[in-house]
C-alpha cells in the first residue's frame, strides 16, 4: 500500500521507494533535515530532496526515473561543430558554489527556485566532504554554464545545470560524460524526465529497474583522484 512517511530530526531509515505515492508522482516522505549523512543515505537508496522555500523538506523517488548511460548522451553533429567553434574552456570542481548559484537563478517564466539557501549550504558541505561535484564552462574568466551532482560509487546523481550562453549546459553535459567514461562510471541519474533531458538522450526506466542498476553500481570503488580539481579538454 502506498503511504507517506513523516521524518523527524532523529536519523531514521527512509521508507522503501516502492511506497512512494503515485500522485504526486514519487513523493515518499516529509520532514527530517539535510545533514550530509541523511542526504547520502537518500541518494544511496534512490531518493532525493526537492521542495520550494515555503515547503517542508520533501523526499522523492519517482516512477519512471530519467537516466543516462555514459557513452549514450546525444551530442549531435551540429552541437559538436558549434562547441568546437567556441573559445570555451572546461573545468571540474573549480567553482562548485558559483555553479550552484547559477543553477539557482530562476528560469524564464519561473517565479522562484527550489535551490534555496538551505539546499546550497547542504550541498556545499557535501562538496567539502568530497561527495558533490561540479563541471564548469568558461568564456575567458566568465562562468557561462555548468552542472553539479552527487557521486555514489559508480553512479553520478545529477542535480541541476544552467547556461548563460547558448549550448553551454549541453557542453557541460558532454564534459561530464567524457569524465565519467574515463573514471568507469556506469550510470547517470537524471531524476525526472523533461524535454531538455530527452533531447540529450535520457531514457525513462521503471523505478524498480533503476533501483536494480543503482544497487549494482553504488558500492563500486572509484579511484581517489577522480574528482581532483582540474582543467580538461573536451574531445569531440
Amino acid at each position: 500500500m502506498k503511504s507517506l512517511s513523516f521524518l523527524n530530526h532523529e536519523f531514521e531509515a527512509f521508507p522503501s521507494p516502492e511506497l512512494a505515492l503515485t500522485d504526486p508522482n514519487g513523493l515518499l516522505a516529509i520532514g527530517g533535515d539535510l545533514r550530509p549523512e541523511r542526504l547520502l543515505t537518500a541518494y544511496y537508496h534512490g531518493i532525493f530532496p526537492w521542495f520550494n522555500a515555503e515547503d517542508p523538506i520533501l523526499w522523492w523517488s519517482p516512477d519512471p526515473r530519467a537516466i543516462f548511460i555514459p557513452g549514450q548522451v546525444n551530442i549531435s553533429t551540429s552541437l559538436r561543430k558549434y562547441i568546437k567553434k567556441q573559445p570555451w574552456r572546461f573545468t571540474i570542481n573549480h567553482a562548485f558554489t558559483d555553479v550552484m548559484v547559477g543553477c539557482a537563478q530562476p528560469r524564464p517564466k519561473q517565479a522562484g527556485t527550489w535551490i534555496t539557501h538551505e539546499i546550497q549550504m547542504a550541498y556545499r558541505e557535501l562538496h567539502h566532504n568530497g561527495h558533490a561535484h561540479s563541471v564548469e564552462v568558461w568564456h575567458g574568466e566568465r562562468l557561462i554554464g555548468g552542472l553539479y551532482g552527487i557521486a555514489i560509487g559508480q553512479v553520478f546523481c545529477g542535480e541541476s545545470m544552467f547556461h548563460r550562453k547558448t549550448n553551454a549546459s549541453k557542453a557541460a553535459m558532454a564534459v561530464l560524460q567524457q569524465h565519467l567514461i574515463k573514471m568507469n562510471f556506469k550510470l547517470i541519474d537524471a531524476q525526472v524526465m523533461n524535454p531538455h533531458l530527452e533531447s540529450l538522450g535520457a531514457k525513462a526506466l521503471k523505478r524498480v529497474d533503476f533501483i536494480q542498476l543503482l544497487t549494482q553500481f553504488r558500492d563500486e570503488v572509484v579511484i581517489p583522484a577522480a574528482w581532483i580539481p582540474s582543467e580538461v579538454s573536451l574531445e569531440l
